[in-house]
């Protein structure tokens, strides 16, 4: 009897934000790759009861642009794709300078959102933290996406829910659409989410869904944030939802271009800083490796989840 095909992964987290990843570059059967990048294999790995857990697969493939080392796939805990990630492009450029054959501290990945530079920092002979270029935010109601005319921006205006007084919310993009909300420092801003998340990220306004967060100013350079991200719901960390947020206090006048602003997540905090501007938002946050191991025969991983 011939040997089940198995693939390799390995466990990463940014804060929290967890993630499979599978290097399907060079020699991977092409079954596999295909397969692994599925909606319900997705789902099943991602799964934490049954699979190996996790808040999305990242699929890293070969560059489409010149000068990048790779591209990212997001693929989100319920199998669809994200645009972006900004916590699992800091785990894939850990995965590829230290086991994926990249060579230097600077790095091009290409992702949904463009090719993006990533510097890596060193403690001790690993990569401990990573300084991502996130590239400009996107403001226009057309760039969202969002409906509406297309070259408005939203800004501080209400989102509407059926039994749910409304709040005023901030669009912005990182390649991924956020609607941010702040509210009173000392809110519960994960019961917020809870209560609301899950309807405001298929609000009609959003032909794609939107991630939402809840946030609160500590400071003019200090906030605490919680995020329903789309596809995965509460995760304790989101690299893109920082960098939005962020962009969102600027545009408030909570924050000031050009500082360098603290946000606290449930699973750590990110140092974020808007440039004077807004052509670029920069991120800078750790990056941890768990574990590796080798998926089983994807179809019958699939199966054994329950629908």
């Amino acid at each position: 009897m011939a040997a089940a095909r198995t693939l390799p992964f390995a466990k990463y987290h940014g804060l929290g934000n967890d993630f499979v990843v599978v290097d399907l570059r060079g020699d991977v059967d092409a079954e596999l790759a295909a397969a692994i990048q599925t909606d319900d294999v997705v789902a099943a790995v991602c799964d934490r009861q049954f699979g190996v857990g996790g808040d999305g697969v990242l699929a890293i493939l070969a560059p489409t642009s010149a000068g990048a080392v790779a591209r990212m796939r997001v693929l989100n805990a319920d199998g669809g794709e994200a645009e972006m990630c900004g916590n699992g492009l800091r785990c894939v450029a850990k995965y590829l300078r230290e086991r994926g054959g990249a060579t230097g501290d600077t790095l091009v990945i290409d992702t949904g959102a463009g090719p993006l530079t990533c510097t890596l920092h060193p403690g001790g002979d690993q990569v401990a933290t990573v300084t991502v270029d996130m590239g400009r935010p996107r403001l226009t109601r057309g760039e969202l996406p969002m409906t509406g005319p297309a070259d408005e921006r939203f800004v501080a205006q209400p989102l509407e829910l059926p039994g749910v007084a409304p709040r005023a919310f901030t669009a912005v993009s990182m390649g991924n659409p956020h609607a941010i909300t702040f509210v009173d420092d000392g809110a519960d801003l994960r019961q917020l989410a809870l209560t609301a998340g899950r309807a405001l990220e298929h609000h009609p306004t959003f032909p794609r869904r939107t991630n939402v967060e809840y946030a609160a100013m500590r400071s003019p350079r200090e906030l605490d944030l919680v995020v329903w991200e789309r596809g995965s719901g509460l995760t304790l960390a989101c690299g893109t939802g920082a960098c939005a947020t962020a962009v969102a206090a600027c545009l408030t006048g909570r924050a000031t271009v050009g500082d360098e602003l603290t946000v606290n997540l449930p699973g750590g905090a990110l140092a974020i800083t808007v440039a004077a501007d807004y052509a670029t938002v920069t991120m800078r946050g750790p990056a941890t490796h768990v574990f590796d191991g080798t998926l089983a025969p994807l179809a019958r991983l699939a199966e054994r989840r329950p629908s």
